[in-house]
């Protein structure tokens, strides 16, 4: 906050201005309280051309802006925005301006991020947060290659022999696999458990799910009211897992069709899963990237800061009285 009474204040112009109509010369009165004479005659002309109202603040904004984007050039670049969705670089190649003019044409009719759209739509995206742990826990499968006894290219690069060699097999129509990583998310505190299987069948699905409960329990979330999935079969027409959801009391949600950003918290965690732990360096086979993930987990609940949860990691969101000796 400005000082209320500072040295060029409205308060003190208005000093000077009247100790120079009381008849004091205005170098006197300018040298008395600090400023220039130039300074002293530019508020005493302007009080006497509009009165105590020309002694406050002027914007600095310019009086004309001849160099501003025509008004059809800021329509064209909003019209890109709205119907194709561009960013700023497309859109200033499209029409032959620079990325930062554009940028600043988005700012001004204040266009929010393409990062805050919902793709399909182009609607801003809902965010939420549920109200308690437990309440809704997100649940997804992200899919991996698997990785050879030895390292694939990851680990020797692209033009290794063992590069070669997995080129070599998968034209030969013989595939490594897949490893399928299970991940459950809560919703209000991010809490986030997963687990490696070779498949994600109804009955693996369900599985996961029971453990996945058990790790929240521990962790202080007794019970968990509602699981949310995508659409994918294992969800849709399984009897195990709707038994699975009944043993918990738990009541299951899936996405509308085509919107994974309705589970956008398993979709992110799955994110950070690749960049920090399955692409975080080079394994030497699918057995030693699995041998990383307890430790990256323990890591990611207890110590990584999330910025969704003011820079604290999810442990932090659980009451102390629950956490029984787990933050550690």
């Amino acid at each position: 906050m400005v000082h209320a009474m500072p040295r060029l204040s409205p308060w003190s112009r208005l000093q000077r201005v009247r100790r120079v109509l009381a008849g004091r010369p205005a170098a006197h009165v300018a040298a008395e309280m600090g400023i220039s004479r130039t300074t002293a005659y530019k508020w005493l002309a302007r009080y006497r051309t509009e009165g105590i109202p020309e002694l406050l603040d002027r914007s600095c904004r310019p009086y004309s802006s001849p160099g501003r984007t025509a008004p059809e050039v800021e329509a064209a670049v909003l019209a890109l925005r709205r119907d194709r969705r561009l960013g700023p670089v497309r859109i200033a190649a499209l029409l032959g301006l620079a990325a930062s003019t554009v940028h600043r044409i988005l700012t001004r009719h204040r266009m929010p991020r393409l990062a805050w759209l919902d793709r399909p739509s182009g609607e801003p995206v809902r965010r939420y947060e549920r109200a308690r742990p437990g309440e809704l826990v997100h649940v997804d499968v992200k899919k991996l290659g698997a990785i050879r006894p030895g390292g694939g290219w990851r680990a020797h690069g692209r033009g290794s022999a063992q590069n070669s060699f997995s080129r070599a097999e998968v034209g030969a129509g013989r595939r490594i696999g897949y490893d399928y990583v299970h991940c459950a998310v809560d919703d209000h505190t991010r809490l986030a458990y997963a687990e490696i299987h070779p498949d994600e069948r109804a009955d693996t699905c369900a599985g996961f799910l029971r453990r996945a409960a058990a790790f929240f329990a521990a962790h202080g979330i007794a019970r968990i009211e509602r699981v949310m999935t995508d659409n994918a079969f294992a969800y849709r027409h399984s009897h195990a897992w709707r038994q699975a959801l009944t043993d918990l009391g738990a009541e299951g949600r899936r996405i509308r069709p085509y919107r994974p950003q309705t589970n956008g918290k398993a979709e992110r965690f799955n994110r950070t899963l690749l960049e920090e732990w399955a692409y975080a360096r080079p394994f030497d086979s699918s057995s030693d990237r699995a041998a990383a993930l307890p430790g990256w987990l323990h890591t990611y609940n207890h110590h990584r800061t999330h910025t969704a949860l003011g820079g604290r990691p999810p442990i932090s969101r659980i009451p102390v009285n629950d956490l029984a000796g787990q933050n550690s």
